[in-house]
């Protein structure tokens, strides 16, 4: 998988549009959650984009402290069902923890966590804080990495 780091306003039409697809894709269709995934906040995040083939199959954003919560953040998280198999997940999820050291230094990385993958970001070096709530009717936590 080759992994790009791009501002909002470096993305191309046709790379934004396999973006949001690949986000609608997974985190409204296949999780059966209706939610506004277009935020409005897409365009403070450094955007992580993993691809195969020229086809986007794993994706997350990046904000820096303060941008979407009191710390730097990782949001959106997103390996395309078909790719799962081959560790994108693990390579997106350390690139985009790589973008945060390298554009806003040494810092605690806040994340959103749904429960089921508490294991996978564990094993990154988050730490679960506070109680699961739901988010969009899915059971999340809030970890951080410190």
């Amino acid at each position: 998988m080759k992994v790009e780091i791009k501002k909002f306003h470096e993305l191309g039409v046709q790379e934004l549009y396999d973006i949001l697809q690949l986000r609608s894709e997974v985190f409204v269709v296949e999780q059966d959650c209706v939610y506004q995934d277009l935020d409005g906040k897409d365009e403070f995040a450094l955007h992580v984009i993993g691809s195969k083939n020229k086809k986007v199959v794993a994706y997350t954003r990046v904000f820096k402290a303060g941008d979407y919560f009191k710390e730097a953040s990782i949001g959106r998280v997103v390996v395309r069902k078909s790719e799962r198999q081959f560790g994108f997940g693990l390579q997106i999820m350390q690139a985009s923890i790589a973008v945060i050291e390298q554009n806003f230094g040494s810092t605690p990385i806040h994340i959103s966590a749904q429960k089921y993958l508490t294991k996978f970001y564990t094993s990154l070096g988050f730490k679960k804080i506070g109680e699961e709530y739901l988010e969009d009717g899915i059971p999340h936590l809030a970890m951080i990495k410190e």
